[in-house]
């Protein structure tokens, strides 16, 4: 897309935060966590401190052996030093393969498998308490971040190891590779370019612009998905302090919040639904925020209207963009005090102009409606250059440029996209779960989760999650549901035990088995 490809010569992540702190040395990362790489630099460090962090641990990857174009995968303990550990890596011309901290074991032996001797930087805790011992016959070399572990080498062995200069790949080199959700079984591995990044940087680059240079950005995104990679230099770049966050605890986040009142935060959609205590917390942690922003599934109305009403700022706005980690953004639209709860929350917005493209195709040889939605597809000069291992899978779902995204929808005749399902989620009978989904959220504010799922025998179960586990009311229930399609009886989970992929998105298909599991039993 052109306005995607003027001027675009990569991302480069390798001397990114050189970049940053040339511009601006002092400017804070805000920490609620201690880097396992670093823990002496604090909570605060600038962005000089960072950037000689990074160029340490570059040296070190050097010195123990990683050269240009290999492949390193990251699998360790959570923190933000997975994210800069991956700069690092780029710094010496290689490719960092990120997986998830919540991967089982197994998951990623498989994924270690597919990437073909790999080196593997992980930790002491994960290769003692989750990893099979397979891992370390899967790998060319096991590195650790922290600790120490029998046949693997210790980075902070290899301190004070000679700086080298940043190797800089061409931008058509693979730069990262990311996993997908997982939601519907073993994540394949995106491969992603300098130039595809910085392709999909182009529509979100404007919005730290809306808010003052001095304004904090706080991001609450997972360490391993690509959007760190593109938020980040959107944020740092322009000289915002940034607040990053492992932890998406209210009582935690509001005191940060507190001390650094953020202008813009970007967070999964579940975490915003979290942070819908902090409206009435008495410290108004939200009370500056002038923008909202997610770029990861449609966000239930019910949470934006919380939010929004929490700031204090005139003309607060949330900012939804609807994408996936293949493609990046494709399109967005904004919800303001005015337009809420109320807005129609399965619109995602219109692609951007010049930039990205959608499409809606026909299932049946009928126009895609509400009622038979048609399959959605997209254009963006942003997607994945292939699966790893796994071209033919990439293929099947490009067609002649378009990526069919695995959702379901229509277009408005003002060309608004509406997403109503994702493909293998559909149920007969019923228009959108997701839709569903929103009329409980709306309707019943004791919920945290609702998730519509097909049961054994074919009906839509709802399965709930309530604020502090307290039991949902009956009379309350059947009032919700009394002009919604029909619905077995809710399965009613701890928030904590519904399976979640890295972006806490709920993992439908193994929710699917465990009901089966559940009704067997």
């Amino acid at each position: 897309m052109i306005l995607q490809r003027i001027g675009n010569k990569g991302i480069r992540l390798a001397t990114l935060f050189d970049r940053a702190a040339a511009k601006h040395p002092a400017s804070p990362v805000v920490l609620d966590h201690d880097l396992d790489i670093a823990p002496e630099l604090g909570r605060r460090p600038t962005l000089t401190e960072v950037a000689a962090l990074i160029a340490d641990f570059a040296a070190r990857l050097w010195a123990a052996g990683v050269r240009p174009s290999n492949r390193v995968v990251v699998h360790k303990t959570n923190g933000f030093d997975i994210t800069l550990l991956a700069c690092a890596i780029n710094r010496v011309g290689a490719v960092p393969v990120l997986l998830s901290p919540k991967l089982d074991g197994g998951t990623v032996a498989e994924l270690l498998r597919r990437v073909d001797q790999p080196y593997l930087l992980t930790d002491e805790a994960k290769l003692t308490d989750e990893l099979p011992a397979e891992v370390l016959t899967l790998a060319v070399k096991t590195l650790l971040a922290s600790g120490s572990y029998e046949g693997a080498t210790e980075l902070a062995s290899l301190a004070g190891s000679p700086r080298i200069a940043p190797v800089i790949m061409p931008p058509d080199h693979p730069t990262l590779i990311t996993h997908t959700s997982g939601t519907t079984g073993v994540p394949k591995l995106a491969v992603h370019t300098g130039r595809t990044f910085q392709a999909r940087y182009r529509p979100q680059g404007t919005v730290a612009k809306l808010v003052g240079p001095n304004e904090p950005v706080a991001i609450h995104v997972s360490f391993v998905h690509s959007r760190i990679f593109t938020a980040l230099p959107i944020s740092i770049l322009q000289g915002h302090p940034v607040i990053i966050l492992k932890e998406d605890d209210p009582e935690t986040v509001g005191e940060i919040f507190s001390q650094v009142p953020p202008g813009l935060i970007e967070a999964h959609p579940n975490t915003f639904m979290r942070w819908e205590e902090l409206v009435d917390d008495p410290r108004r942690p939200l009370s500056k925020v002038k923008y909202f922003s997610s770029t990861f599934d449609a966000i239930h109305p019910r949470t934006v209207h919380a939010l929004l009403g929490a700031s204090r700022r005139k003309g607060a706005l949330f900012i939804q963009m609807y994408g996936q980690s293949e493609v990046g953004p494709i399109a967005g639209r904004t919800y303001s005090h005015k337009r809420g709860a109320e807005a129609d929350g399965r619109c995602v917005g219109a692609p951007f102009p010049g930039m990205t493209g959608v499409r809606v195709v026909s299932r049946d040889g009928n126009p895609p409606s509400k009622s038979n939605p048609g399959f959605i597809e997209v254009r963006s000069d942003g997607r994945i250059v292939t699966y790893l291992g796994e071209h033919e899978r990439w293929e099947k779902q490009v067609n002649d440029g378009w990526w069919r995204m695995g959702d379901l929808g229509f277009r408005t005749k003002w060309g608004c996209l509406h997403l109503l399902d994702r493909e293998v989620d559909r149920i007969d009978g019923i228009d959108s779960t997701l839709e569903i989904e929103d009329k409980l959220f709306a309707r019943l504010p004791e919920l945290t989760e609702a998730i519509i799922v097909p049961g054994p025998d074919g009906r839509a179960v709802p399965v709930i999650s309530t604020k502090d586990d307290k039991p949902i009311d009956p009379i309350a229930w059947r009032s919700a549901v009394a002009d919604l399609p029909p619905l077995a009886e809710p399965v009613v989970y701890r928030l904590e035990d519904l399976p979640q992929t890295a972006t806490t998105k709920i993992k439908r298909l193994e929710l699917i088995r465990q009901l089966e599991t559940l009704q067997k039993g």
